[in-house]
């Protein structure tokens, strides 16, 4: 059995791709480990390794998913779990998420994942945060002070896609498997 790593995302446009690479470039002294802003993505759903043969059933699913297109702003820098014990770096994402998140756990729920039991928070990942030196928190706590009203612009969500991820020692590797136009 060939097992899948999968996830369901709103790809971000290729628009966002030097905004993304400016604010990540305001902390390169503190050596995260930076998504590539052309990965950049809002993870609606992540589903973990999946049987390769439930991906057909899972596209249809997904095809049941009956959500307007909406538009979003991205706006707002944050980190996961809280500034002093940081992992990620975020940027923020206002919009119809949290009917469309709703959708794809109801349209999923026979497959049996795990349910998320945080409340859904959208979001963009621009960094990962292994370490941070002691001497360092306090300039790291200043940027995200500085940063934390900052506004990317809006964008249209009007798809969804179900995607597959590989882990390399580059980083992930995604390739959409499957694509929902919303109507």
């Amino acid at each position: 059995m060939c097992l899948v790593r999968a996830f369901v995302a709103v790809d971000l446009p290729e628009e966002f791709n030097s905004k993304i690479a400016q604010i990540q470039s305001k902390f390169d002294e503190f050596k995260f480990k930076f998504v590539d802003p052309d990965i950049v993505h809002i993870t609606l759903e992540f589903l973990g390794e999946v049987p390769g043969e439930q991906i057909g059933d899972i596209s249809k699913a997904l095809d049941e998913v009956t959500c307007s297109p909406f538009k979003v702003s991205l706006k707002g820098l944050g980190v996961f779990p809280k500034p002093k014990f940081a992992k990620v770096i975020w940027i923020g994402c206002e919009g119809n998420f949290e009917e469309l998140h709703r959708m794809i756990e109801t349209s999923l729920s026979p497959f049996g994942f795990t349910k998320d039991h945080r409340d859904f928070s959208a979001h963009a990942t621009l960094a990962r945060i292994k370490y941070l030196p002691k001497k360092k928190k306090e300039d790291f706590f200043h940027l995200l002070e500085e940063l934390k009203d900052i506004d990317l612009g809006t964008m249209q969500v009007d798809a969804i896609r179900l995607k597959k991820s590989t882990l390399t020692p580059d980083g992930p590797v995604y390739e959409t498997l499957h694509e929902v136009r919303l109507k």
